[in-house]
């Protein structure tokens, strides 16, 4: 796929349809720099349950449900990664968290750009500082009308 921007955006098995592509696109490269690292290429695919239950088995041996799948890319230059979320699972985590689908959607993109920045959230301490540094990423998004 031929396009000038490092991250890109596909759907499959999914009617969703990411909006303000754009936006999102300098809202992510901004919190990147903000962590002083550039985006070399990240690739965000959306997707339904099935498809990212078939991924979990097949690159992780994991027969379970989750909302985000990163697979690292060696790159030359900045973070890069093919990134799977699945649709599914964000919208449902939203419904339990009572929060709004797209905050939840963006959310589960900043925080597999967070792991590959090297934030894990392995222990309740790293589960608290990631959780603060999404809620901060979040706010820096200027492109959400009220």
């Amino acid at each position: 796929m031929s396009t000038s921007s490092p991250i890109t955006f596909q759907f499959l098995h999914t009617p969703f349809r990411l909006k303000q592509r754009p936006a999102v696109r300098a809202w992510l490269q901004q919190c990147v720099a903000d962590a002083g690292e550039t985006v070399g290429e990240l690739n965000f695919l959306f997707t339904n349950d099935e498809e990212m239950l078939a991924l979990n088995r097949r690159h992780l041996d994991h027969d379970f449900l989750t909302d985000i799948l990163t697979f690292p890319l060696a790159s030359g230059t900045g973070v890069s990664a093919d990134i799977v979320i699945s649709i599914d699972r964000t919208r449902e985590n939203a419904k339990t968290l009572k929060t709004n689908p797209m905050d939840e959607i963006h959310r589960v993109m900043a925080h597999g750009v967070l792991h590959l920045l090297g934030r894990r959230d392995d222990t309740r301490e790293n589960q608290k500082i990631m959780r603060q540094t999404e809620d901060h990423w979040l706010q820096q998004r200027d492109f959400l009308s009220p």
